[in-house]
C-alpha cells in the first residue's frame, strides 16, 4: 500500500528552550528540508503541518506559515494535522494520501510545536487537553498521573518495573550525548535515575523528573514523493509500511497495559512490509514516560507481555543491541515537541538509513521501525522504512 512513496530530503532544528517563534521553526526545518533534497520549492505540490498547539501558542492558523519559506509557495495547497502527540505523523499519514490519491507527486511535511515560553502548569493543562474530558476522573488525570498508574498497576499485575524505567531513562541519556540535535546532552547513570532526590523528585508517584519527557521547543521537515519519481534523487528511503491505529479514549473502556492499539498497529505493520521485529535494525519509539518504552518492546513482539525489562537485561535495546530503541534520545533526552516529534523520527529515520546520521549513525542500517503515539495508546501510527538508495 504505501511502497510507493519515499522520503527523500530532511531538515531539523536543534530541540530545546528556543529563542525562535513557531514561524521561524517552521522556516528553519523546511529550507533544510528542500536543500537537502535538492528540489526546486516549485515542484512541491502540497504542504502539511503536524501542530498540536492546545492553547499553547496563538498561532492558530499555523500551516499558512510554511509558505513563509520561499515565494514558490505561495497559493499551493496547505493543511493542519492534528492527532495530539501523533500530529506530526498525521500529517505524514495526510501527505501520503494525497500522493495515492493522485492528488500530488510530491510533499512537504512539517511538524512544530513552541512550548517552553509557557510555565510548565499551563503546558500540563494543554497535554491534559488529549485526554477524555467526560469522565471526571479522567479529566482530572494529567498524563504523568497516566502513566504513574499505568507504573502501579504494571508492579500489581507483573512485577516492579522501576529498575528497567531507570535504566531505559539512562539508556536515553546516553544515546543523546551523540546526537546534537538533542535538547538534553547530560548522561545520567542508572543510579542517578532510580534514586529520589531533590535533583530527582517524584513527579507523579512512582515517576520521578528522569521518568518523564522533556518541555521542548523544535521543528522537523521531510520531503515525501513517488517511489517513481524518487529514482531523481540520490538519498532516497522507502515505506515498506505505514499504519494508523486508533482505540477509544477512555481508559476506563481498555486495559491500558496490553497496549493493544500499538500491539496491533505494529502487527499491522509487520504484516504489510513482510517483515517481523527481528528484521529490524534500529526503532524509534514513543517514550512519552520510561514506562511507555517498556510497554512497547512487550507490544512489538521483543518479549511477551510483562517481560519487557528482559529486552533491557539481554541488551538487546542498547546501542550495541540487536535493536537499539532511540538512539537519537528519544522522547526522553532528545525532547517532545509535541506536533513535531513523529516528522522528527521519520526525518532521523531517514538519515539513518541514508548513512547521514552522524554521531548516533547504525552502521549497515537498512530496516527501520517507528512508533508515534498520540495521547493514552489512542493514535498509534508505526512505519518500517527501508534503505532505497544510501
Amino acid at each position: 500500500m504505501t511502497q510507493d512513496i519515499c522520503i527523500v530530503g530532511s531538515g531539523h532544528t536543534k530541540f530545546g528552550r528556543l529563542d525562535q517563534n513557531l514561524e521561524d521553526l517552521i522556516i528553519q526545518a523546511t529550507r533544510e528540508a528542500i536543500d537537502e533534497s535538492g528540489l526546486d520549492p516549485a515542484d512541491i505540490d502540497a504542504l502539511f503541518l503536524g501542530h498540536f498547539n492546545s492553547g499553547m501558542v496563538s498561532d492558530g492558523f499555523a500551516s499558512s506559515l510554511i509558505l513563509q519559506a520561499f515565494p514558490e509557495f505561495r497559493f499551493k495547497p496547505a493543511m493542519r494535522a492534528e492527532n495530539a502527540c501523533a500530529s506530526g505523523s498525521a500529517a505524514i499519514h495526510a501527505g501520503m494520501n494525497a500522493i495515492q490519491a493522485g492528488k500530488a507527486k510530491t510533499v512537504l511535511v512539517v511538524g512544530v510545536e513552541k512550548m517552553t515560553h509557557r510555565p510548565t502548569a499551563d503546558i500540563t493543562t494543554a497535554l491534559a487537553g488529549a485526554g477524555y474530558q467526560n469522565d471526571p476522573a479522567e479529566a482530572a488525570l494529567s498524563f504523568p498521573q497516566v502513566f504513574a498508574i499505568a507504573a502501579k498497576d504494571y508492579s500489581s499485575r507483573y512485577s516492579n518495573p522501576l529498575d528497567a524505567m531507570a535504566h531505559i531513562a539512562s539508556k536515553n541519556h546516553m544515546n543523546a550525548m551523540n546526537n546534537p540535535l538533542a535538547q538534553m546532552q547530560k548522561p545520567f547513570t542508572f543510579e542517578e535515575c532510580s534514586q529520589i532526590t531533590n535533583r530527582n523528585p517524584e513527579i507523579a508517584p512512582p515517576l520521578r523528573l528522569t521518568d518523564c519527557s522533556l518541555v521542548t521547543d523544535g521543528a522537523a521537515a521531510i520531503v515525501m514523493t513517488t517511489a517513481e519519481n524518487a529514482v531523481n534523487f540520490s538519498k532516497v528511503a522507502g515505506f515498506r509500511a505505514a499504519v494508523h491505529v486508533s482505540d477509544t479514549l477512555p481508559m476506563s473502556s481498555r486495559d491500558f497495559l496490553k497496549f493493544e492499539g500499538p500491539a496491533r498497529a505494529f502487527n499491522m505493520a509487520f504484516d504489510q512490509s513482510g517483515t517481523t521485529v527481528k528484521d529490524m535494525d534500529f526503532a524509534e519509539v514513543h517514550d512519552c514516560f520510561t514506562i511507555a518504552e517498556l510497554l512497547t518492546y512487550e507490544a512489538m513482539g521483543l518479549t511477551d507481555q510483562g517481560k519487557g525489562a528482559e529486552a533491557i537485561a539481554d541488551g538487546t535495546v542498547y546501542a550495541d543491541g540487536a535493536l537499539p530503541v532511540n538512539l537519537s534520545g528519544g522522547l526522553k533526552a532528545k525532547g517532545h515537541p509535541v506536533g513535531a516529534t513523529g516528522v522528527s523520527m521519520h526525518a532521523l529515520s531517514y538519515r539513518q538509513l541514508t548513512g547521514q546520521a552522524g554521531g548516533i549513525q547504525k552502521q549497515g542500517a537498512k530496516l527501520g521501525l517507528i512508533f508515534n503515539m498520540g495521547g493514552s495508546a489512542v493514535a498509534n501510527y508505526v512505519s518500517v522504512l527501508e534503505t532505497v538508495k544510501a
